[in-house]
């Protein structure tokens, strides 16, 4: 039996250099800030939506016990 051995993506510091200047080649200095203006919007609103079903959560479980000392 085969078993294929995936590396572990350990990228050094010339390597982390090249990707970075390859992503200004492709998008130019100006388009970056752009970009990444719109990452944060998204990690924004996904932090808000997780606090905001935390919330409901929370809100739901002394309903929940409620109503099971009501039963006993």
């Amino acid at each position: 039996m085969n078993t294929i051995v995936l590396p572990v993506l350990a990228f050094g510091y010339w390597e982390i250099i090249l990707i970075v200047l390859v992503i200004l080649l492709l998008f130019g200095g100006k388009k970056i800030p752009e970009l990444m203006k719109g990452l944060g919007k998204g990690v924004k609103s996904f932090k808000q939506g997780m606090n905001e079903v935390e919330k409901e959560m929370k809100d739901e479980e002394p309903k929940e016990e409620s109503y099971n000392k009501d039963e006993k």
